[in-house]
């Protein structure tokens, strides 16, 4: 077993904030110095959703785009740096071949996957000895304690309408919108709101913030999937706003399905029974008193994962 505690880590096709995400902040918990680089001598390769062989070096002198081919060949081949494949995207763990996984996909029986709904990104994992990330969109980090508590009255005494955070309104978005819009107010905030929010990230609000006024946070996924959740809903709840959500019937296997609304069963009947929900106020008393989690959750499998990765990166 390798003793090295500085790992080369590539990156291909990830977030351009990837190096400051909690997988590389986890990896640093774990004892590792982290080397990024862009050659053939790394350890470990990280692929991402948006990689895409075909134009992957676009950023790189076109001198160099041959030599970095030949890299992606050599990763093809049998002496090749480990690779780790990650998304935060709505694709299968095989999306893109690699030694290991993480992504949101259930049921996968393969113990080189490991299933990492992004939510978990979002929580404060400080009790578990991992510091560093960040949740700016949101406007703090999320402590789990808040989560297995119930929602509480708070969103009750709040205005009866929706606020949705966007920067696209391509399906199921508008349908939900408009839908909703027959019944109560929903204020859009995000880019295709406000032309002069350039990028989510550039935003001079906090969705905590703007959420303190609605009682109501639309936050449905931009498709479904079993296992596929975001942040989405636990940002809602957080905010002390009861989460219009739109996932598929797995979702139990993260959250009290009692603790949303939930739209998507609701569309084979073109949403007739939305109005007598929202005004049903025993049934929003009843949401008051439901927590999101049903147990604390943990980052330690998830270190475990990392730590057997990278061992074998290093071996």
């Amino acid at each position: 077993m390798s003793t090295r505690k500085t790992i080369r880590i590539a990156l291909l096709g990830v977030a351009e904030d990837y190096q400051n995400s909690l997988i590389p902040i986890i990896i640093s918990s774990l004892g590792y110095k982290i080397e990024w680089i862009r050659t053939v001598n790394a350890d470990l390769v990280i692929f991402g959703p948006f990689f895409n062989a075909n134009n992957a070096f676009r950023w790189a002198p076109r001198p160099l785009r041959p030599v970095l081919q030949s890299w992606v060949r050599r990763l093809r081949s049998t002496e090749r740096p480990l690779t780790l494949f990650q998304t935060a995207e709505n694709v299968r763990h095989n999306h893109i071949p690699c030694d290991y996984a993480l992504s949101f996909d259930l049921a996968v029986s393969d113990s080189s996957h490991y299933r990492y709904p992004y939510w978990m990104e979002m929580l404060d994992w400080s009790g578990e000895g991992v510091i560093g990330n960040t949740n700016p969109r949101f406007g703090c980090l999320l402590t789990p304690e808040r989560l297995i508590q119930p929602l509480g009255t708070a969103f009750l005494q709040k205005a009866r309408k929706a606020a949705i955070f966007a920067s696209h309104q391509r399906e199921p978005r508008a349908t939900l919108i408009r839908k909703l819009r027959e019944h109560i107010e929903v204020d859009g905030f995000g880019p295709v709101f406000d032309a002069s929010v350039l990028h989510h990230s550039d935003s001079t609000f906090t969705k905590r913030e703007v959420l303190k006024g609605y009682a109501y946070n639309l936050c449905p996924e931009n498709s479904l999937y079993p296992g596929y959740y975001t942040e989405k809903i636990v940002e809602a709840f957080y905010a002390d706003s009861l989460p219009l959500a739109w996932v598929d019937e797995c979702v139990s296997i993260d959250f009290n399905p009692n603790a949303m609304i939930n739209l998507a069963p609701m569309m084979k009947d073109n949403f007739r029974d939305l109005a007598q929900i929202l005004g049903n106020e025993a049934l929003l008393q009843q949401k008051s008193d439901e927590p999101l989690l049903f147990q604390r959750p943990s980052i330690e499998p998830l270190k475990a994962f990392l730590k057997n990765v990278i061992t074998d990166a290093l071996t």
